[in-house]
């Protein structure tokens, strides 16, 4: 595990996954919180805008801790498809899934180390995102209570880690790259859809965030029940993995 681990580290650093990743997490770190404070003054500047600039409301650390969410999540969820659709695929339809395999890696070690991988890639992303997040929203705003504003970001992993691991599922199963990516993009909206009904919402993607905005903010709530879920459709699109990978003829 540990020599498969080091050939797919080796790889995102050397395909740029994991300055991509870190680049991305950081920038919408930092400016998420200067888009928040500044917002108004960005209406004004826009001609015709200027009575609309007057309409919004005086931003404060809720705008903040919103507009942070809104960034990560919506550009982490098209991070984890950009960079796991071709993890699997890719060796696969250019053959150096055979040439790894035939090493003494099992099919169980090759999927696995793959996910680890990303996985550290995205988790360095989100720390250095949180780092840029706190310290602009403390400066621009108030002062975030720290534990809150890591649990948040801790949560935001798991969000990251969700749609990478239906990403690396959707790559197993297909042999293209242009496959893989739609099939990633087809569980995403299948996933959205099911979020449409409110009691199942709660219970995923939704209430997990909804759980990360409070432990930034200081407010009471939990939702270990979306935890639960989310990290139980983490385990289980891994195993499917896996259990696939086995299956097929490389």
């Amino acid at each position: 595990m540990k020599t498969a681990f080091y050939k797919e580290w080796l790889e995102q650093r050397r395909t740029h996954r994991l300055l991509i990743v870190c680049v991305v997490f950081f920038a919408f770190g930092l400016s998420s919180p200067l888009i928040a404070r500044f917002m108004p003054e960005m209406f004004a500047l826009i001609p015709g805008a200027e009575m609309l600039a007057g309409l919004i409301p005086e931003p404060g650390v809720v705008d903040a801790v919103s507009q942070y969410l809104k960034n990560l999540t919506q550009f982490g969820l098209l991070l984890a498809v950009l960079m796991g659709m071709t993890m699997v695929s890719g060796e696969k339809d250019k053959g150096t899934a055979a040439v790894v395999l035939a090493k003494p890696f099992s099919r169980t070690v090759f999927i696995l180390a793959k996910s680890a991988a990303l996985g550290v890639s995205f988790f360095i992303g989100t720390l250095l995102a949180a780092a840029a997040g706190w310290y602009y929203t403390s400066l621009l705003f108030e002062p975030m209570p720290a534990g809150g504003w890591i649990a948040m970001n801790a949560l935001l992993f798991v969000y990251f880690s969700l749609y990478a691991s239906l990403t690396l599922l959707a790559s197993t199963l297909c042999r293209s790259t242009l496959a893989s990516g739609g099939t990633a993009f087809g569980f995403i909206i299948v996933l959205a859809l099911v979020e449409v009904i409110p009691a199942v919402r709660d219970h995923l993607t939704g209430g997990l965030l909804e759980w990360a905005a409070k432990l930034a903010m200081g407010l009471e709530g939990s939702a270990w029940g979306a935890l639960g879920v989310c990290l139980g459709l983490i385990v289980m699109a891994l195993a499917a993995s896996v259990l696939i990978f086995h299956r097929q003829e490389i």
